[in-house]
């Protein structure tokens, strides 16, 4: 019958109820992922693997002249090539599956923690990125706190860069300049700031045209916090799909996609525990792609 419950109907239904319930957890644990650039695509690809980016190219306006001519410029699309050198995983093991189907709630109960483990390496890899930001000079200085003129100069610094007015611009920072920056007075005063959020609410919302977000791993590296500015196309997060395992293994695969971002997970059963293992896994790849996008900020 085509209705039929099977092991293996149910074995399916399992896995897709963990993999529904993982990616919207990633996502909702990432910052810097949520913000950058993603080139997400369900074409198989193995580690290692090079993906090239494009990047958009540059031209320059002709003023033509009565009777001149157009000047053809043959524009080619710039190219950013990200390697997938990052597969991580979160495996985990549930001693009772059966009870999954009866109360869906456990299963975040198992993988919570396995999805703040994945969304924690791709936040720490993307922010261990600023090294690379050479086109803008660092504005700040090392353990001293944020100032208005640190921000001022760092939303300068991406209008000297030509980085487009409509391009929505964001400020990642450590717990503690998030904190220096909501003392700040005219950030955050009724009389200043025009309602009063910062100190109602906690969140600071826009200043000096970027949206400030936090970030619990922004990087510190001898007593300097490197926090960073940038428009979204400053950096790329490259994903691809991992191959599905091979049959009659007796592992189980699904795969479940959203907004550019992608996830793997399998369900094995292990006999030596006798429970089934869940592995959540993810084949990606960070890069900066245009670098005059970003400038680091320090504090």
């Amino acid at each position: 019958m085509a209705n039929e419950i099977t092991s293996a109907n149910v074995a399916q239904a399992i896995v897709k109820l963990v993999a529904a319930r993982a990616l919207p957890a990633l996502v909702g644990n990432l910052v810097m992922g949520s913000l950058v650039n993603r080139d997400y695509e369900s074409t198989l690809a193995q580690a290692g693997d090079t993906i090239n980016v494009p990047i958009p190219p540059v031209m320059t306006a002709n003023n033509i002249a009565e009777g001149g001519t157009v000047q053809n410029q043959n524009p080619s699309l710039g190219n950013a090539q990200i390697v997938l050198n990052s597969h991580v995983e979160a495996t985990f093991t549930i001693p009772d599956v059966v009870k999954v189907l009866a109360a869906p709630d456990l299963v975040e109960v198992y993988m919570r923690p396995a999805i703040n483990a994945i969304a924690e390496k791709i936040e720490t890899d993307l922010l261990s990125l600023y090294p690379l930001l050479t086109a803008n000079a660092p504005v700040g200085s090392g353990g001293t706190a944020l100032t208005e003129a640190t921000i001022d100069a760092a939303e300068t610094a991406l209008f000297v860069a030509k980085v487009p007015q409509s391009a929505q611009k964001y400020l990642v920072v450590s717990p503690t300049a998030y904190s220096q920056l909501r003392q700040l007075p005219r950030f955050t005063e009724q009389q200043t700031a025009g309602s009063g959020e910062p100190i109602l609410t906690g969140t600071l919302g826009r200043i000096k045209d970027f949206t400030v977000v936090r970030s619990q791993y922004v990087p510190t590296v001898s007593g300097t916090t490197y926090n960073v500015a940038f428009a979204r196309d400053a950096f790329g997060l490259v994903i691809r799909r991992l191959p599905q395992p091979l049959p009659g293994t007796g592992a189980v695969a699904e795969y479940v996609e959203q907004g550019n971002f992608g996830l793997r997970v399998i369900m094995s059963y292990q006999p030596n525990t006798l429970s089934q293992q869940f592995t959540v896994d993810v084949l990606y790849g960070v890069g900066v792609l245009r670098n005059n996008f970003a400038v680091a900020v320090r504090n």
